[in-house]
């Protein structure tokens, strides 16, 4: 015998493409193209170009819950399935992005498989948490949010010139590792990307970054 059970999901009532015409989810799915560009640069060794594009996919995953939120009219199906939305596209650009910074640079020596390996399982679990039980009751993160790993490695990266290669990847290691912990740490952070002069504040640094990326590319 079956019970009715209220947690049921929702059933769909349009198609799957459908959800693309939704200004948040073209935000989020634009910041995905930044991630895959930042990808393919660090694969080839251009690293300038793919901290630009590690920095403008968080600018366009903050600008999606900003636009999401102000937005009237949105359904309790286009919030959940954006919701989902980010969440896929997360362990891209904060957790698969930075390990594959890391191993390139280190030039993937396999000594570094370990390091990355746990920050992929930690942001994993980092992200599952919050996906299960959201903000705290103070309306805080528990653990540091995920999207801070590139933002941190990011302007890191900024000294890779006066280090030796081998000591930097070291060092960009053990920051990976570092904020891996902190993830999934529970200590309360704030979520930056709500208020919109943070996210003000994180268009300013995007432009700064990739001002100062961009002239090493010239």
């Amino acid at each position: 015998m079956t019970t009715e059970n209220s947690t049921a999901p929702m059933l769909p009532t349009r198609s799957i493409l459908s959800y693309i015409k939704d200004l948040p989810n073209i935000c989020s799915l634009a910041g995905l193209g930044c991630t895959l560009l930042a990808i393919y640069f660090l694969i080839v060794g251009i690293y300038a170009a793919a901290m630009i594009g590690m920095i403008w996919a968080v600018a366009f995953d903050w600008a999606d819950g900003l636009i999401a939120r102000r937005m009237k009219g949105r359904t309790g199906a286009d919030s959940k399935f954006g919701g989902q939305l980010d969440l896929l596209i997360d362990i891209v650009s904060y957790g698969v992005t930075p390990a594959i910074l890391i191993l390139s640079y280190g030039n993937f020596h396999p000594a570094f498989l370990p390091v990355v390996f746990i920050m992929l399982v930690f942001g994993a679990i980092r992200l599952s948490y919050f996906s299960t039980f959201g903000l705290s009751d103070d309306a805080k993160y528990t653990g540091l949010a995920i999207d801070n790993n590139s933002i941190i490695l990011v302007f890191l990266f900024m000294f890779a010139g006066y280090f030796d290669r081998s000591g930097f990847a070291i060092f960009l290691a053990a920051s990976g590792l570092c904020l891996a912990v902190l993830n999934v740490s529970q200590i309360k952070t704030p979520k930056l990307s709500g208020n919109p002069i943070n996210v003000c504040l994180l268009g300013g640094y995007t432009l700064a970054v990739s001002i100062f990326y961009g002239w090493s590319l010239v």
